[in-house]
């Protein structure tokens, strides 16, 4: 990958490598997802009474099926149909990626409270006619309340002020397979995102580290890279102190001995941001493999759904789909739609111009990401 005048330039090579990272990302935090569903309010006690003493080590039934996903997959599916929007809007000349995610997060809003895709506009594009997607998975609060209207929230402005929960960190891994894009920018987007519905400090931070982090990953650098970079850009930013605190007791817990539960437990539950982040990020770093990691991920008293699935981004974007366990990819809930997602997202970002310009455009492109 080179940059040209602005553009950048992809080899074939360097668009299958980043092809397996986009999927692995997304498929990875959609598993982590599945593996936390159907225990993300229980205390460890009960799931290993429930599944055993190694807790749980496979998909188990919750929303009526093995490897249900949850909100937090619904939500990062949206945003990653809003940043392809926001790629295709540019050649009508509008420029402003937080408007086309705020709108994204509208329609995933609609699937929450409609029973089906039957009122889509065409201008809603396909993922919100996606049947499956209608059906209610534990969405948080903040979600709900922050895109009940038509303001979209701002940094200046935000949403639910006080709100430092992880449902902004859970949907912002999108924003770091952006990588053509400079680090500052992606932080800069994710954290603008993330204030339309969690308006604290942490809750909208954590969510740029999270994507500065998985930039990171996408570009090939390494997970403790990515986290130092991270706690570079926090350091500028006001309010950043429990974000940075989280992230550097992930980095110490490592240095404490082999992983356990106990270890992810000691940095906390993971309903607020800072803590799902670094709950994540310290699975991913000790992870013998995806397997591993995510099994770690989930198995904790707490927000096992989240930190399943922030911990699958991560391990995703960092080995490439391939080193996904198989047996799970094929299960898990919306695989066609995530990885027909990932594709689409995956060629918007290495052959843009040959999808749309401003004097031509392929029809069937628009038909799926439309301007309107």
């Amino acid at each position: 990958m080179v940059a040209s005048g602005g553009d950048v330039i992809w080899g074939r090579t360097e668009q299958q490598d980043y092809r397996s990272r986009v999927r692995g990302c997304l498929l990875g935090g959609a598993i982590g997802d599945a593996l936390g569903a159907a225990v993300e309010f229980e205390p460890l006690s009960t799931i290993r009474a429930e599944h055993g003493p190694d807790g749980v080590t496979d998909f188990v039934s919750a929303y009526g099926r093995r490897g249900a996903i949850t909100d937090d997959t619904q939500m990062t599916l949206f945003t990653v149909e809003g940043l392809i929007r926001a790629h295709v809007r540019r050649d009508a000349g509008a420029w402003h990626p937080p408007t086309d995610v705020h709108a994204a997060y509208r329609r995933w809003a609609a699937t929450q409270r409609d029973w089906g895709p039957d009122e889509r506009k065409e201008s809603d594009g396909w993922l919100a006619r996606e049947e499956w997607l209608y059906s209610r998975r534990a969405p948080g609060n903040a979600c709900l309340s922050g895109l009940q209207d038509a303001r979209m929230g701002t940094v200046d402005q935000p949403k639910n002020p006080q709100s430092k929960g992880c449902g902004a960190v859970m949907r912002s891994a999108p924003f770091g397979l952006l990588v053509g894009w400079e680090p500052q920018l992606v932080f800069q987007i994710a954290v603008e995102c993330a204030a339309q519905t969690h308006g604290h400090p942490t809750g909208y931070l954590s969510a740029g580290a999270f994507a500065l982090i998985v930039h990171s990953l996408a570009r090939g650098d390494s997970l403790d890279h990515g986290v130092q970079r991270a706690l570079a850009q926090l350091a500028e930013r006001p309010g950043h102190q429990e974000t940075s605190d989280a992230l550097k007791h992930a980095l110490g817990a490592v240095r404490q001995g082999l992983p356990n539960a106990a270890r992810v437990e000691a940095l906390g539950e993971g309903w607020i941001a800072e803590e799902a982040l670094a709950m994540a990020v310290y699975c991913a770093l000790v992870a013998e493999d995806v397997r591993h990691g995510l099994l770690l991920a989930v198995n904790h008293g707490g927000d096992s759904d989240s930190t399943g699935s922030l911990c699958g981004n991560l391990l995703g974007a960092q080995h490439g789909e391939t080193a996904l366990p198989p047996g799970w990819v094929a299960e898990v809930e919306g695989r066609g739609t995530i990885l027909e997602l990932a594709d689409d997202f995956s060629m918007e970002m290495t052959q843009g111009p040959a999808l749309h310009s401003p004097a031509r455009s392929a029809p069937g492109w628009l038909s799926r990401y439309p301007r309107a």
